[in-house]
């Protein structure tokens, strides 16, 4: 692909260390391409990182990296497989590093893909970073969870509400780093009843103007419901919106990182003027514009009479022609301007073997938040470039 300044989506983003003082080991990273074909296509990926002692935020930054470069320098032609190659090799880079440092053992990372290719969209995610679809106001989770508690609801163990506060809510099934090959999650999920068979065939999703998605870590998922991100989102203004919704998560605690980037397919651009089509007349204009010609007529005719009769009999003298000059009728042109035109999702089932991954945060903190993050300039590039450690200032 061809890396391009300009995506062809709208794009907002943040990210925030949330209220807790720990370290942000959330990435992500936003890029613009067009194919040789010149189709226009964006990438974006979300990364929470697992692990002490700022191994979780390398972690992050290798899943982004690795990805975003496996996507650039890919073409379009088999997008499912490219992201699940480019998923289980950055999975890999993890594990290797792992190994070689001891002081980053044991650090792994979620991910969140989604790439848009035209108007379709194509998903892979590894953990319990997610992704929404917003449709006709309506906003429905089409990634699923890899986590204890989603198993534990699939199979009846605890009720939804139950899971939100249970002990292993941050219990992690799948994860980037993870010894074993991770298998990356391409069902994009849109009904409740749908089996993994259709769930996968919703790949290369086709998107309509008005549509957004969203991607985000868990530390926005865990305080605020979808039906708030989808009120949230539902503003002219997308950078203001994603800023709100992590503000509304740190004046709830703020207790991980927040972490959010939002696509949006933009609408028609209305017609800031159009032509102005000459109205069709009535026979009754016609008749009074008929009957106001003949009127004219008459004047003229009656007026170079007046001049005739105004003349003296024979050839006037030199004196009679300057004292009484031949008078000259001036008509003027009339202008008439016309009048103006009037989900309940299903849990995945991962091999027993696949070793399982804390994630737990900080306690909640009491500290509000002191305004709104700061902004983020998302840039857009081939790989990302915006990765950096903490808030930015």
């Amino acid at each position: 692909m061809i890396p391009v300044d300009r995506a062809h989506l709208h794009v907002a983003a943040a990210t925030h260390p949330g209220m807790s003082g720990k370290n942000n080991e959330d990435r992500f990273a936003v890029s613009a391409f067009r194919t040789e074909a010149g189709i226009p296509a964006v990438f974006a990926i979300v990364s929470d990182g697992i692990g002490g002692h700022r191994a979780g935020e390398v972690a992050a930054a290798i899943a982004v990296e690795e990805i975003s470069q496996s996507i650039a320098a890919a073409d379009v032609a088999q997008p499912v497989e490219t992201l699940v190659k480019a998923v289980v090799g950055a999975s890999q880079a993890i594990s290797v590093r792992s190994r070689q440092q001891p002081d980053l053992a044991g650090m792994g990372a979620t991910c969140a893909c989604a790439w848009i290719i035209g108007d379709r969209l194509y998903t892979a995610t590894v953990g319990d970073s997610r992704i929404y679809l917003l449709h006709g106001g309506d906003i429905r989770q089409i990634s699923i969870d890899h986590t204890w508690v989603q198993e534990a609801v699939q199979n009846g163990l605890i009720t939804p509400d139950q899971a939100r506060s249970h002990p292993n809510a941050h219990v992690i099934r799948r994860y980037l780093g993870s010894p074993q090959t991770v298998v990356p999650d391409t069902r994009l999920r849109l009904a409740s009843g749908e089996s993994d068979d259709q769930s996968q065939d919703n790949q290369g999703l086709k998107l309509y103007p008005g549509d957004q998605i969203l991607l985000s870590s868990d530390g926005l998922t865990d305080l605020v419901e979808a039906d708030e991100i989808a009120s949230g989102l539902a503003v002219d203004d997308l950078e203001k919106a994603v800023h709100s919704l992590v503000n509304l998560a740190n004046h709830r605690g703020g207790h991980d990182n927040i972490t959010i980037v939002s696509l949006a397919v933009p609408q028609p651009v209305a017609q800031s003027a159009r032509v102005r089509q000459v109205p069709r007349r009535s026979p009754l204009w016609w008749g009074c514009a008929g009957t106001g010609v003949v009127l004219l007529l008459a004047a003229f005719i009656l007026a170079g009479a007046f001049v005739i009769w105004g003349l003296p009999a024979g050839n006037p003298t030199a004196d009679q022609a300057g004292s009484n000059p031949s008078r000259t009728v001036q008509s003027a042109m009339l202008t008439a301007s016309p009048p103006p035109a009037a989900a309940t999702l299903p849990a995945v089932t991962p091999p027993s073997d696949q070793p399982q991954a804390t994630h737990t945060p900080k306690a909640v903190s009491s500290i509000m938040p002191k305004g709104l993050p700061t902004a983020l300039a998302v840039t857009l590039t081939p790989w990302p470039t915006n990765t950096l450690a903490g808030p930015y200032p």
